[in-house]
C-alpha cells in the first residue's frame, strides 16, 4: 500500500505477509483486519519506508523487518509472534539432540547449536545471516521502547529474559474465527470410526515420527488423518510403511478450509504432538472450533491453551507410551471424548474467540495511543521550560 491511498487517520496493520495465504501469522492478520473494528482500516500496509508515519492514529506491526523503519512519529504496537528475534534459527530446539533449547541468544552458544546441535542450517553464510537479523530486530526493538504484544507467557518470559522490560511486554492469546460450516459435539457413531487428525506441515520438528511410533502402539482400530504436506512427507510416508502401518494412515495433502472442516468433524481428537516450542499453536484452538478434544505436547506455549484433563490432554515430550496412551484413552472411552469436546467449545467461546481477542486489543490501542500523546505533552513542555529558562 502506497501513500497516496492511506487513509491517516486510522490505525494500520502492518505486515508483508499474504494475509490470503493459510500461515498462522497471515490467519491471524488476516482475521484481525477482518473484524470490522471500528476506526482500523481494512488495508494492510506492506511498507513503511515511504509514508509519513506522523500522520497515523496507531500503527500495529508485525513484521520485524519493518521495525527497522519506524520513526518514532505515532503511537506503535508490536506483536511477536515467533521466536525470531530471540533465537537465530526461530526454533529453540535442538533437533539432534530432541530437546529444547534453553540457552540464551549469544553468538557461540548459538553458532554451537546450529552446527552441533541441528537447530538450524549448517550453512555459514546462513547462520551469520541469522544471526545478524535476530540480532539487529532485538536491539531495535529495545530502542524503540513501544509497547510489545506476546502471543503466549512463554514468548513473554523468553522475550523478557532476552532484555526487554517486563513492563513493556503484554500477554495477549490470540484469537480464532468460529468454524464456518456446521459443526456438532462429537457423537456416538464419529467416534466408533475410530479416528483421529494431525493438522499442520509435515516436517520434523513438528512431530509426525513421533506420532506415527505413537500409533503402532494404539488399537489397530485407529485410523490417522494426516491434513497438510511437506518436504518431510515421503520419509514419513517411509516410516510408515516399514512400521506396517501405510493402511492405517490416510495422506490427505493439502486441504482447503472446507475439506480441513469435515476431517475436523470426523474425528474423535486432534493430535498436536510439535517437538519444537509452539508460541501459541492456533490448532488447539481450531480443534476446539470443532468440539473436539486435543491431545498435544506439553511445550512452549501449548500448554497455555489446553486445560489438562478438561479440554484435552498434555503428553511430555517424545514420550511415545504417553502420547499412544492418551490416544488410546479417548478412543476407548467416547463419554470422555465428547465431554471434552463441549468443555474446549465452551473455553473457546468464552476466551479465544477473534471478537472476544479484538476488544482486549482495542484496550491495549487505547491506552498506548494516552501514553504516546501524553509522552510527546511532557515532552514539549519540557522543551518550553528549556526556552523560558534559558
Amino acid at each position: 500500500m502506497n501513500n497516496s491511498v492511506v487513509d491517516t487517520k486510522m490505525i494500520y496493520h502492518c505486515s508483508q505477509a499474504d494475509i490470503t495465504g493459510g500461515g498462522g501469522i497471515e490467519t491471524y492478520v488476516a482475521s484481525l483486519v477482518q473484524s470490522r473494528l471500528s476506526g482500523v482500516s481494512n488495508g494492510v500496509i506492506t511498507d513503511l519506508k515511504n509514508v509519513d508515519q506522523s500522520q497515523f492514529k496507531l500503527l500495529h506491526v508485525h513484521d520485524l523487518e519493518m521495525l527497522m523503519d519506524l520513526r518514532s512519529e505515532c503511537p506503535v504496537v508490536f506483536t511477536l509472534h515467533n521466536h525470531s528475534i530471540y533465537c537465530p534459527s526461530g526454533t529453540k530446539y535442538l533437533a539432534d539432540r530432541g530437546r529444547l533449547c534453553d540457552r540464551p541468544m549469544n553468538p557461540l552458544g548459538c553458532a554451537w547449536g546450529h552446527l552441533i546441535d541441528g537447530c538450524g542450517s549448517r550453512r555459514p553464510q546462513n547462520i551469520l545471516q541469522n544471526w545478524e537479523n535476530a540480532d539487529h530486530s532485538l536491539e531495535t526493538l529495545k530502542k524503540l521502547q513501544i509497547p510489545v504484544i506476546a502471543n503466549s507467557d512463554y514468548v513473554r518470559q523468553q522475550i523478557i529474559s532476552s532484555g526487554l522490560s517486563p513492563e513493556r511486554v503484554i500477554t495477549l492469546r490470540c484469537g480464532v474465527q468460529p468454524a464456518t460450516s456446521a459443526t456438532a459435539p462429537l457423537s456416538r457413531e464419529i467416534h466408533q470410526n475410530q479416528r483421529i487428525l494431525f493438522a499442520g506441515r509435515i516436517v520434523p520438528y513438528k512431530g509426525i515420527e513421533w506420532l506415527i511410533k505413537a500409533l503402532a502402539k494404539t488399537d489397530p482400530q485407529i485410523h490417522l488423518d494426516i491434513a497438510g504436506d511437506g518436504w518431510g512427507k515421503p520419509n514419513m510416508e517411509k516410516l510408515a510403511h516399514q512400521m506396517g502401518l501405510s493402511d492405517r494412515i490416510t495422506w490427505h495433502g493439502w486441504c482447503d478450509r472446507d475439506k480441513l472442516a469435515a476431517l475436523y468433524q470426523q474425528c474423535l481428537a486432534v493430535v498436536f504432538p510439535s517437538l519444537w516450542p509452539e508460541p501459541a499453536g492456533l490448532v488447539t484452538l481450531e480443534a476446539y472450533t470443532h468440539y473436539r478434544p486435543i491431545i498435544a505436547s506439553a511445550v512452549g506455549g501449548i500448554p497455555e491453551h489446553v486445560r489438562n484433563g478438561k479440554t484435552g490432554i498434555l503428553v511430555p515430550l517424545n514420550s511415545i507410551q504417553k502420547l499412544a496412551a492418551a490416544i488410546n484413552e479417548l478412543a476407548t472411552n467416547y463419554q470422555k471424548s465428547q465431554l471434552m469436546g463441549e468443555q474446549a467449545q465452551a473455553w473457546f467461546q468464552q476466551e479465544f474467540t477473534i471478537d472476544i481477542h479484538v476488544q482486549r486489543l482495542k484496550k491495549i490501542y487505547a491506552q498506548t495511543i494516552a501514553d504516546f500523546h501524553h509522552k510527546n505533552h511532557k515532552s514539549i513542555e519540557s522543551c518550553q521550560w528549556s526556552v523560558v529558562s534559558g
